[in-house]
């Protein structure tokens, strides 16, 4: 097996498209069974740690929520040796506790995404991941200290509500979310999180918040200037927390993330076809032995 290129990646969100502190970089363009990803991986290393940076939505902001390539971005990650993702989002809040500027770590989502692929598992293989905790508790610890060390107001813990968007909330949705118990809103998060889970690697998130939605009487609907206008500090104070937490979150894995897989695909061996053992290889090549 080849050695790996990078041990962790980084997911950036709107706003951070780049990575401060990398050394020895290159660009990696990586061709997948499921297309393009969003852009070249930027492969480098942050003090000592082998890190791979993807921008979300492509450098320059080409790409809207729903048409991100979220099979490709995770699949990619993986073949380059990437065990733990810290994904960054831009996020809204819906509680008055979560202001903007704060950071939260979510532990759970909704998903009400509609024309998303979610899965690497289809046509012909049929696999059922545990996703009762979507996040990896032991990566999220790791950021949440690394945001204390560098000041940050930070929130563990929390729902995050994945819309489908472009389009913002109505005020009706948004106060209907409220009375579900949600802490964020976002748009990008679902299907990674679960397509992560799928590609057994650590995943969490790391939620900077832009806005309060729609919901607050007391402020502003959710714009895109507002959101602009805030997130620059945070793009800044996020830059400073992976500093913190990529070292931090390195070494051996102690979670059980890296085994999701072991007992999640249902289908018999030999009637998995041998074009989608090729395909999905990197995925499951340790539990399937060779026809």
């Amino acid at each position: 097996m080849a050695k790996p290129q990078a041990d962790i990646g980084i997911i950036g969100g709107s706003g951070l498209y780049n990575m401060d502190g990398l050394a020895n970089i290159r660009e990696v363009r990586v061709r997948t069974p499921f297309g393009e990803p969003s852009d070249a991986l930027i492969v480098g290393t942050l003090d000592g740690v082998r890190v791979a940076f993807l921008s979300r939505h492509g450098r320059g902001h080409r790409i809207a929520p729903a048409d991100i390539n979220y099979r490709a971005n995770i699949y990619a990650l993986k073949t380059v040796g990437v065990a733990r993702v810290i994904s960054v989002s831009a996020v809204g809040s819906m509680k008055e506790t979560l202001k903007p500027g704060h950071v939260v770590l979510p532990d759970q989502f909704i998903d009400l995404t509609k024309r998303r692929a979610s899965t690497f598992f289809e046509k012909g293989i049929v696999a059922h991941v545990a996703f009762a905790d979507p996040i990896c508790g032991v990566l999220s610890r790791t950021v949440f200290k690394a945001a204390q060390s560098v000041g940050a107001t930070v929130h563990r813990g929390g729902t995050y509500l994945c819309i489908e968007g472009p389009q913002f909330s109505s005020r009706g949705e948004s106060l209907l979310y409220r009375q579900w118990g949600v802490d964020v809103i976002g748009m990008t998060n679902m299907p990674e999180a679960k397509l992560a889970r799928e590609a057994e690697l650590c995943y969490a998130t790391m939620a900077l918040v832009t806005d309060y939605d729609c919901w607050h009487s007391g402020e502003e609907s959710v714009t895109v200037e507002m959101i602009l206008a805030t997130l620059h500090n945070n793009v800044a104070q996020a830059k400073r927390i992976l500093r913190a937490a990529v070292p931090a979150a390195a070494g051996t894995r102690s979670c059980p993330c890296g085994s999701a897989l072991q007992y999640a695909i249902v289908t018999a061996p030999e009637k998995i076809p041998a074009a989608l053992r090729r395909k999905l290889q990197p995925l499951i090549g340790k539990y399937l032995k060779k026809p």
